[in-house]
Parts: structure tokens; C-alpha cells; sequence
């Protein structure tokens, strides 16, 4: 089974972000996304328990609420959701993409 993992790091707090909802679906072959879990970041801004996405190579997407994050700050979002859409692998069975977050800007890399 290929597991996906993310984490959120708040670049303009200098700390993780906590409680950020995360949604995670699979593309289906007729092009509407399929929801397969959705979580919130812990204390450390991990998403420990995301639902594996399969066996087979997949386009899966990661969205982040990025909006409720910053209301429960007393924030507005310059980008209120953020969403990375990235293919799996089967050979390689884990795939973490971690998301860096500031007020106006935010990028993903794939992790290890």
C-alpha cells in the first residue's frame, strides 16, 4: 500500500502549524476527486494518520484549509486553501510532502 504523510511548518511564525484540516483524495479515472480521509495537523504540524491511497499508481491531492488556520489566529488568508497535486509511485510505498506556509507565499517539496 503506498502511504502518503505532510506536515505544515509556519515560515512567518517560526513554529509548526497546528490544527490545519488536510484532505486527501484520489483522482478517479473519470477525472472526479474520491475523499479519503481528511485530518487535522497535531502539535508538531504532522499529519500522523492520513488513510493509504492503494497499490496502483495514482494522481492524489493534498488540500490544506489554510482559511480556518489563519481565523484561529485572528488571521485573514491571503490564500485561504492550498492544494498540491502530485502522482504516487508504487515502487517508492511512502510519500511525504510537506508544506512551508508563510502570509503571502507558501511552496511544497517532496520530502523523504
Amino acid at each position: 500500500m503506498t502511504a502518503v504523510s505532510t506536515h505544515v511548518l509556519d515560515t512567518g511564525a517560526g513554529e509548526p502549524a497546528a490544527d490545519v484540516p488536510v484532505e486527501l483524495s484520489r483522482r478517479e479515472p473519470d477525472g472526479r476527486w474520491h475523499i479519503l480521509g481528511t485530518v487535522r495537523t497535531d502539535a508538531d504540524g504532522r499529519c500522523r494518520d492520513l488513510p493509504a491511497v492503494g497499490d496502483a499508481t495514482a494522481v492524489v491531492r493534498l488540500r490544506f484549509d489554510v482559511a480556518a488556520y489563519r481565523a484561529a489566529r485572528g488571521e485573514t488568508a491571503f490564500f485561504p486553501e492550498v492544494q498540491v497535486v502530485f502522482t504516487t509511485d508504487p515502487a517508492r510505498p511512502h510519500h511525504h510532502v510537506p508544506l512551508l506556509l508563510s502570509p503571502f507565499g507558501y511552496s511544497v517539496y517532496r520530502g523523504s
